[in-house]
């Protein structure tokens, strides 16, 4: 079994009845695209928390970014799935990022009723939850895991 293979089974195992495939750690995410260029991550946060609080740094094939509600406001993405299409193709590995892990696990669930058939949740979240002074990058998530980003 390829260390692919042996993450993606993990992943798999994680589920809760999820409507998705599974869901993976920061590391885990990481260790998948560096093993695999066919592997997509889609940044599912506003483009002004891409751009006000940091970003991660992959390459950009493997990278991508729709909105799941925009900014400012909080409004859902209705092109949410045609915007998907554009970016991806539904047999490959895509893996689903937010701030905290909330707004992912929607996109999972969307992008696999509209036929995505590998979706998986990114754990954590890009920032991870809050620590006891209400501060985020501390506790948990890509960042903390010193996987590589780049700030604002």
């Amino acid at each position: 079994m390829s260390k692919i293979d042996e993450i993606l089974a993990l992943a798999r195992s994680r589920s809760k009845d999820w409507p998705y495939a599974g869901a993976v750690t920061p590391q885990e995410a990481y260790e998948l695209i560096s093993a695999e260029n066919a592997i997509k991550l889609i940044d599912v946060r506003t483009n002004a928390e891409r751009d006000w609080v940091g970003r991660v740094a992959i390459p950009d094939a493997q990278h991508g970014a729709v909105q799941w509600a925009t900014y400012p406001g909080g409004n859902a993405n209705h092109e949410f799935i045609e915007q998907l299409n554009g970016i991806a193709r539904k047999d490959q590995v895509i893996l689903f990022l937010c701030r905290s892990g909330v707004r992912s696990r929607g996109a999972a669930k969307l992008a696999t009723e509209h036929g995505y058939q590998h979706c998986y949740d990114i754990l954590e979240g890009f920032e991870g939850d809050k620590d006891e002074h209400g501060h985020r990058k501390n506790v948990s998530g890509w960042c903390h895991a010193g996987l590589p980003w780049i700030g604002a």
